[in-house]
């Protein structure tokens, strides 16, 4: 768990500070709740002089009842607690996009696949062969170049609301993986066994679609612009985190 500390110095100026990254056994909110007091102890710090929290989307954070949040604001009222604004930037654009009823229902029929191509191990692995065949046959068809840090294994990634940059990986590995996506989607949809048959045969009349394509080109790009911003703020903090003496 790594901790930073904002505070006002005597001159009146708002100072950031990483303090400490410190190893927990569990992430239950008690268990980080009793970290963090033990961290303000070894510090010379007061729990009861804090006035804000701020952490990303978690439910063991930021939980109304029992999130690590409440438990400290019901020792300390004054420790008001706000959504740590570093991981809402791509959030804030994927939901305002989503208000448009056709973005909406664009995402809807991603979650749809992620769901049922990538819904079990099986059918992943299904997935895996097929494009790894295909990247050997662009390889040896002069298609795609060869050499260290080219053509790495890609699969389909589900975005999080806590991971900066989920919804441009989720879209970038759908575009690379996409023709394997039909392959599988056609072999489900053509095995009668399969409880996802049906909803195979519907995703590939999406996919199908020249709206579907030209949408997951245009998220691609508009996420893109965050996504930027995102790294760069997140190799930021990694440097923060660094042990220095």
């Amino acid at each position: 768990m790594a901790v930073v500390i904002r505070y006002v110095d005597k001159r009146g100026c708002v100072i950031e500070r990483f303090l400490v990254i410190e190893h927990v056994t569990d992430t239950k909110a008690q268990s980080l709740k009793l970290a963090i007091e033990s961290i303000f102890s070894r510090h010379g710090l007061s729990m009861s002089s804090l006035r804000g929290q701020g952490y990303d989307g978690a439910a063991n954070m930021k939980g109304e009842l029992n999130g690590l949040q409440r438990l400290i604001q019901n020792e300390n009222i004054t420790a008001f607690y706000v959504h740590c604004f570093a991981h809402q930037l791509q959030l804030t654009l994927v939901t305002v996009a989503k208000d448009n009823n056709l973005i909406d229902a664009f995402f809807e029929s991603v979650s749809m696949v992620l769901n049922v191509v990538g819904g079990s191990c099986k059918r992943h692995d299904m997935l895996q062969n097929i494009q790894a065949a295909k990247v050997v046959d662009a390889l040896d068809s002069g298609e795609l170049e060869s050499g260290r840090g080219l053509n790495q294994k890609t699969s389909l990634k589900g975005p999080g609301d806590t991971r900066w940059g989920s919804h441009h990986d989720t879209l970038i590995n759908l575009l690379l993986m996409f023709s394997s996506v039909i392959d599988v989607l056609e072999i489900i949809s053509d095995d009668n066994t399969s409880e996802h048959k049906g909803s195979a045969t519907n995703l590939l009349s999406v996919l199908d679609d020249f709206d579907f394509a030209f949408k997951l080109h245009l998220m691609r790009d508009i996420v893109a612009i965050t996504n930027e911003l995102s790294s760069y703020c997140s190799e930021k903090i990694k440097i923060l985190s660094l042990p220095w003496n």
